[in-house]
């Protein structure tokens, strides 16, 4: 059934406009005008019947496969006999032969492995995708491999259709992107050991090895650092810290505290007054970054690790018996919070022990408590021998870091080597206490005679050991105040002369 409306404008009447409506069989015609004409009027007819749109049954499938941008291949039969390729199938690969085996027919599928997933499309008759491989061609394209049934075989199927996608593009800029990341986290990692020493100091008496490993996969710069620093009298200091975060900020933090270490450390003062010293200018850099510290000094005439933390992890010691010791206490809060006056501990580090400094990404964990974690390096500390960079392997392998390690790992090992027989003579120490007063020159060329004739250096030596140790107490005496101490050190590479 036909419905048409017009509406047409009636003179005499400006302004105004009447529509009417009429149910007709044919398109209605407006009444003519005493003189003939016929007003303006417009007509539009609304019908009821469908526009008639070819059924998709009676399209030609071959037809429309054949016109599909994407790659399309039928095979047939438990050896996937080729049934079809269409156009698109063909300008990529080039012609097919068709009733042959897929292994011979599409080797480029063997080549991509899809003929096991054939194989699996066929037994299981559920679609498999492949995604993102890059053919022969040098093209990328997306595989789905649907099962085909006909007749009674609605189960298991008898053929599989294979559907490319072409992703070139895609893939194309997807690897883009990971060069990209790639080259950024490279720079950022070049940054981050660019800030960490570049050679560790090693003291004679000491053997010392550090590690680093920069954790997660993104590109940002971590917060984490160590030092080595030697001290006069044969001392050692040695710094490890976290600001916590990444990126460039914390890095520019991380920079910035331990240029400021080195600088306090050069004041000879006790490791509380470092950190007092760096908690003050943590507040002045950036009073919102949390880092934390710790600071020793190991002294190998006293056999002692004299220590202070800022909010850090407890250092470890092994002794000689291969027994553990955690340096918990005393400890304070993280730098930069003020209002709190930091003190020293010490432990026992004498020769045969190890000393182990090292950041929270090596034993803390989201599913386990810190302590299990420190725990866990204490077991492996105790049983782990050889050099300091042998210990710090084990140590980073015993707590399962990986190359995608979520944290940054940073790891400080420090020997202070037993020695026996004939090396045990190359390390010797002598000190000799000053009052002051005119007889103190003398007396330090008197003590130093006596030590290097027992210490049975070559005369050329000895004569030069005394002149030193008489000219360095003689200039303490003129610009210096009394009392003072004249220390003799012997390793097995100098002798070295110290007044204090």
């Amino acid at each position: 059934m036909n419905f048409t409306r017009w509406s047409a404008r009636l003179p005499g009447i400006p302004g105004t406009q009447r529509r009417a409506a009429a149910r007709t069989e044919l398109a209605a015609v407006p009444a003519r005008r005493a003189d003939g004409s016929v007003p303006a009027a417009r007509a539009e007819q609304l019908t009821d019947e469908p526009v008639p749109v070819p059924a998709v049954d009676e399209l030609p499938a071959r037809e429309v496969l054949d016109r599909v941008p994407a790659l399309v291949a039928l095979v047939h039969g438990p050896d996937h006999r080729t049934a079809y390729v269409n156009d698109a199938y063909k300008a990529a690969f080039g012609v097919r032969p068709l009733g042959a085996p897929a292994r011979e027919a599409l080797p480029e599928l063997r080549e991509l492995g899809l003929l096991p997933l054939l194989d699996q499309v066929l037994r299981s008759g559920r679609p498999r995708t492949l995604k993102s491989r890059k053919a022969p061609d040098g093209r990328s394209y997306t595989f789905t491999c649907t099962p085909v049934a006909e007749g009674d075989h609605r189960t298991t199927g008898t053929g599989v259709l294979v559907f490319a996608t072409d992703v070139t593009d895609h893939a194309e800029a997807a690897e883009r992107l990971r060069a990209s990341e790639r080259r950024q986290r490279e720079t950022a990692v070049t940054l981050q050991r660019s800030l960490l020493p570049q050679v560790l100091e090693q003291p004679d008496d000491l053997r010392i090895a550090a590690t680093y490993q920069p954790g997660g996969t993104e590109a940002a710069v971590g917060g984490d650092w160590y030092d080595v620093i030697t001290l006069g009298g044969g001392r050692t200091a040695l710094v490890i810290g976290d600001v916590m975060g990444r990126g460039v900020r914390a890095a520019a933090v991380m920079g910035q505290l331990r240029t400021a270490v080195r600088a306090y450390a050069r004041l000879d003062l006790p490791p509380h007054e470092v950190l007092q010293l760096l908690d003050g200018l943590a507040m002045e850099i950036d009073a919102n970054q949390i880092a934390t510290c710790a600071y020793a000094i190991h002294d190998p005439n006293e056999g002692r690790l004299v220590y202070a933390s800022a909010g850090h992890l407890p250092i470890l010691v092994r002794d000689e018996n291969g027994t553990v010791h955690r340096a918990d206490e005393p400890t304070g809060p993280p730098l930069g919070t003020g209002g709190w006056v930091h003190a020293s501990g010490s432990l026992p580090l004498g020769p045969g022990s190890t000393a182990v400094l090292y950041t929270d990404g090596l034993v803390e964990r989201r599913d386990e408590d810190l302590d299990e974690g420190i725990a866990a390096l204490e077991r492996a500390l105790a049983g782990a021998t050889g050099t300091p960079q042998v210990i710090c392997d084990r140590l980073v392998r015993s707590a399962g870091v990986q190359a995608d390690h979520d944290d940054d790992v940073a790891v400080l090992v420090l020997q202070h080597p037993a020695r026996s027989g004939p090396d045990s003579e190359l390390f010797r120490n002598a000190a000799l206490e000053l009052l002051g007063g005119v007889e103190a020159a003398p007396r330090a060329r008197a003590f130093a005679s006596g030590v290097l004739t027992s210490w049975r250096f070559p005369a050329d030596l000895h004569d030069l050991g005394v002149l030193a140790a008489s000219e360095l107490v003689a200039n303490s005496l003129q610009h210096g105040t009394p009392p003072m101490r004249l220390r003799l050190r012997r390793t097995d590479r100098r002798l070295i002369v110290e007044v204090t």
